[in-house]
């Protein structure tokens, strides 16, 4: 099977899951964030997912889409998976409130348009 052909729906995955964060997250504080386990594990696990999505899409594509920071995506779900005992809170929010807002902008037009009721 022509890996090319599964981009688009790993593009949308990371573009969905990366705008659920920047939902979850809106109008929160740090301290909501650290206080709240069943948010930061939601946030963690959205990371994971964009993380192992960016790692399945093609090397062509990834290749094609340098702006993309495709190595920090999949290192950050490394970390979140490998290195559990270890997250860092402020880490984890700085990539929900500065990185994943980037992230959508730089999908966006990459990622193909969702039928109506998937958005």
């Amino acid at each position: 099977m022509n890996p090319e052909k599964w981009d688009g729906g790993y593009l949308l995955d990371m573009l969905r899951h990366a705008r659920a964060v920047t939902r979850d997250i809106q109008g929160r504080t740090f301290k909501d964030y650290a206080d709240n386990e069943v948010l930061r594990m939601a946030v963690e696990r959205r990371i994971e997912i964009i993380g192992e999505a960016a790692s399945r899409v093609s090397e062509a594509f990834r290749q094609a889409h340098p702006e993309v920071p495709w190595r920090k995506i999949i290192a950050q779900r490394n970390i979140l998976i490998h290195e559990y005992g270890e997250i860092e809170d402020e880490i984890v929010w700085e990539t929900a409130t500065r990185s994943i807002p980037e992230l959508v902008r730089l999908l966006a037009p990459l990622a193909p348009k969702p039928l109506e009721d998937e958005t």
